[in-house]
């Protein structure tokens, strides 16, 4: 079923300029206590850099240069790339039952992008979660992750940014950008200002305008239940997550479809005694990724065919949009000396 028109979420205090933390709270606590249907509320922030579950924000970013200039940090539950956000973007956030993550991803895309077209704006989708202008510069970034009996699908739509902060912090790897045809950061994302005859409130209401058609006003004790939930997006070791052991193996590569995966294997004579993934993929939401790799190589011997049998038998990958069984045994087994590849 559509879903488009949603509900209109609407907050029952001003909550511009809050901490990032604060509205994917409030996605998690609208996806729990709210009945069926689809949920949309848009929100902006100050200067963020908001990076995927899977991601070591370390690599990511030019964490000296966040500090210097007051740039937040969050992590949030989806998977995807690092995303910088900042008062002259606008953030979506879509709440619907669980269904395909595919499905719905391609539904709440082309709905964007048709609202986005109606107001003149030259623009598609692109992959599997950007939409861009037809010159191939990206406005809006997508993410998804899938909770009991629900899906979040989150976004930010660039309509204008502070370049030099935003150059300044990310960091992305230059096998990415050469991967994608961009030398620069610069050069990948466009500006719907650049586009557009009209304010960004005036975009906003626009898109709220065609986008739902009915509201749900929170409650005192909705924010309150909110910010409890806000409070676990502060906790050291889920913002930091793992430091991976020295003596691991990594194994990494952008695999066109899928993402950059990079692989952890750490060995214990001679077999895997842990494996951690890292990267900007999605994940599928049958599984957690983690949980299924991990279930699937533990006490495996590294060798091609023992790997290649865990494969065959437990299927990891399919926990990883775009990701195929033969590309995961190529990566896992690649030659040590064998650099940072690209998988078709």
């Amino acid at each position: 079923m559509p879903h488009f028109p949603a509900c209109h979420i609407l907050f029952p205090t001003a909550v511009e300029g809050r901490h990032v933390a604060f509205f994917l709270a409030t996605e998690e606590y609208v996806a729990k206590k709210f009945p069926k249907d689809s949920y949309f509320f848009t929100w902006r922030v100050p200067a963020t850099c908001i990076f995927g579950i899977n991601q070591d924000p370390r690599a990511e970013l030019n964490l000296d240069f966040c500090r210097a200039n007051h740039i937040q940090l969050c992590r949030r539950k989806s998977g995807g790339g690092t995303v910088f956000a900042e008062q002259s973007n606008l953030m979506l956030s879509l709440i619907t039952e669980s269904l395909p993550v595919e499905e719905l991803y391609a539904e709440y895309a082309q709905t964007v992008a048709q609202t986005l077209r109606s107001l003149g704006a030259p623009v598609q989708v692109s992959g599997r979660n950007d939409i861009e202008t037809l010159d191939h510069r990206k406005i809006c970034g997508n993410a998804f992750y899938r909770m009991p009996c629900r899906n979040i699908v989150h976004g930010t739509m660039l309509y204008d940014t502070d370049l030099p902060l935003m150059l300044g912090a990310l960091t992305p790897s230059s096998e990415k950008l050469t991967t994608r045809g961009v030398k620069s950061v610069r050069s990948r994302i466009g500006l719907l200002k650049d586009y557009l005859a009209i304010s960004l409130d005036e975009l906003r209401a626009h898109l709220i305008g065609q986008l739902t058609d009915r509201t749900l006003t929170l409650s005192d004790a909705d924010m309150a239940a909110i910010e409890q939930i806000e409070q676990t997006y502060y906790d050291e070791a889920y913002l930091w997550g793992r430091r991976h052991n020295r003596r691991s193996i990594v194994r990494k590569a952008y695999i066109a479809g899928c993402g950059t995966i990079e692989i952890h294997l750490h060995l214990t004579h001679g077999h895997i005694d842990h494996i951690h993934l890292q990267g900007d993929y999605f994940e599928t939401g049958e599984q957690r990724t983690s949980e299924a790799f991990s279930q699937a190589f533990a006490d495996c011997p590294y060798t091609p065919e023992a790997v290649g049998q865990r494969i065959l038998r437990f299927h990891p990958e399919q926990t990883v949009v775009g990701l195929g069984a033969d590309q995961l045994a190529a990566l896992l087994c690649q030659p040590s000396d064998q650099p940072d590849s690209e998988l078709a």
